[in-house]
């Protein structure tokens, strides 16, 4: 089986041959001995919490990877901020689902890893535009998994074409600099007037502006050559000389509004994560962001078997027995068995997500993004010390 890019094909996945091998053994043993017994899985990451929260996502397509088979399965909503405890609990004979671990943990551990990272980056400059830029570094056939990730987690936009067309959202972006290479150095006047010249009149006109010379002869170029029509400038100044940043940054703010370009916004990119955001939030309009998001580990997911035909059980280290998560007002998450009592003002928070093979709930990107960042302010997620 081969595919042109080195891809596991979608059915592949679906069928269950996206798997590792011993799981192809354990079902040839336990049909073998005619056993199939019911039981309940888990997906967790921490068995109790540690107060370091994460974000789920992924659920959609997790509930894709049991259609049409006999399991019921619940959930976290899609956007949802966990820390410790199951995320998913998947309920039915064991060889409804025994090949699909590996699949279902990876579609829930990358993007959750991502949509962490993201929301570290948004919640660094929240009042700032941040964008994801980062799919440059993946798999191209994950582009999109990162973008709808980075979306989750509130980021304003992303650059990747076919991640749009796939998620219903226009990909942004100006001009790289091979754009300025094209013409030459000496020739960055022209560069900027043909793209004004080129492309429709919503895209923003943002000039890259460190190609050639200094930041602010070329930002001061730009102004001068674009005049009104100019949004904003990009500095894209390699970290190798780079200097202060923030120095470089807020030079290019004076002489812009020294000469009568208040409205000039200055965008940032170029290997910065958090801790540039939150360093340079206040002279700099908005950001992108790429490796910050797509180098992020994903989140270290397990799956174990936590009830057999009704009887509690669980390998040494974790805990048995089907159990539930709350979330408190105060933001506090709790994980307690499924059948005692949850703290007195907790609300549940595994949904429903399949039953019987069918999925049972409806997916919405911009209710993921609400419930990410409702939950982040709620749990306290990114709070420094100094802030």
């Amino acid at each position: 089986m081969t595919t042109p890019f080195g891809t596991v094909p979608a059915e592949a996945i679906r069928n269950g041959r996206a798997t590792d091998a011993y799981f192809e053994r354990t079902r040839e043993t336990l049909e073998h001995a005619d056993r199939n017994p019911r039981v309940v899985a888990e997906v967790t990451a921490d068995q109790f919490p540690t107060g370091a929260f994460e974000v789920l996502t992924g659920v959609a397509e997790a509930a894709r990877l049991f259609e049409g088979r006999g399991v019921d399965v619940d959930a976290l909503p899609d956007g949802t901020l966990f820390d410790g405890g199951p995320v998913m609990r998947i309920e039915g004979p064991y060889l409804e689902f025994a090949e699909l671990e590996t699949a279902l943990l990876g579609l829930l551990s990358q993007p959750s890893g991502f949509a962490t990272a993201a929301l570290e980056c948004r919640l660094a400059a929240p009042e700032s535009t941040v964008l994801s830029f980062g799919a440059r570094h993946l798999h191209p056939a994950l582009g999109s998994v990162v973008e709808r990730a980075a979306l989750v987690a509130g980021l304003d936009g992303f650059s990747h074409v076919a991640a749009g067309e796939m998620l219903g959202r226009e990909a942004g972006g100006t001009m790289p600099h091979a754009l300025m290479f094209c013409f030459g150095e000496g020739n960055q006047a022209e560069a900027w007037r043909a793209f004004d010249a080129a492309v429709p009149e919503d895209t923003p006109r943002i000039a890259l502006t460190d190609t050639f010379w200094d930041e602010v002869s070329e930002s001061l170029l730009a102004a001068a050559t674009l005049g009104d029509a100019l949004d904003g400038v990009r500095l894209d100044t390699t970290g190798s000389r780079r200097g202060d940043f923030r120095h470089i940054v807020c030079e290019v703010r004076w002489e812009l509004d020294a000469r009568g370009h208040e409205d000039v916004d200055i965008f940032l990119s170029g290997g910065l994560g958090p801790t540039q955001l939150r360093a340079l939030r206040d002279v700099a309009d908005g950001f992108g962001v790429g490796s910050a998001v797509t180098s992020a580990d994903p989140i270290d997911f397990a799956l174990d078997i936590v009830s057999v035909d009704g009887e509690a059980v669980s390998k040494r280290g974790k805990l048995s027995g089907v159990k539930d998560v709350y979330r408190t007002p105060e933001g506090g998450h709790h994980v307690t068995l499924a059948d005692g009592d949850g703290p007195d003002d907790g609300e549940s928070l595994l949904e429903p997500l399949v039953r019987d093979g069918e999925i049972v709930r409806e997916f919405d990107l911009e209710g993921a993004t609400g419930r990410c960042l409702a939950d982040a302010e709620r749990v306290g997620f990114g709070e420094k010390p100094d802030e």
